[in-house]
């Protein structure tokens, strides 16, 4: 079992959602998040002293971080939709980890492994 997390534009998030849905991944957790990374043609403007206050928020990008849950064998699927429906070749078209998942407990009914998950 693994996690893909995704972090991707704001504007991007109801493609996506929808189109993991028309592959059959309807469970997904969503997070509003911000951050920047490396984004050289990124122009942000320089406060004026009297937005000196507002200059740690101009730092960050709002972003969207998506988390699901799936079994080894759909990581590659999730993957693609992902990068197609985020990929603009822009900067800031976002991240995707894969990371693994030792186990899942559903809580309402105890259930283990990748029945909880579905």
């Amino acid at each position: 079992m693994k996690e893909v997390m995704a972090i991707i534009q704001m504007n991007k998030m109801e493609s996506t959602k929808d189109a993991l849905d028309v592959i059959g991944i309807p469970s997904i957790t969503v997070y509003k998040a911000s951050g920047r990374g490396k984004q050289r043609g990124l122009q942000i403007p320089h406060p004026s002293p009297l937005e000196q206050s507002d200059q740690k928020n101009m730092l960050y990008i709002p972003k969207r971080m998506i988390s699901i849950m799936v079994e080894d064998e759909f990581v590659p699927a999730v993957v693609a939709i992902i990068t197609i429906i985020n990929r603009t070749g822009n900067f800031g078209d976002g991240r995707i980890f894969v990371c693994p998942v030792e186990e899942s407990i559903r809580i309402r009914t105890g259930e283990r492994g990748s029945v909880a998950i579905s």
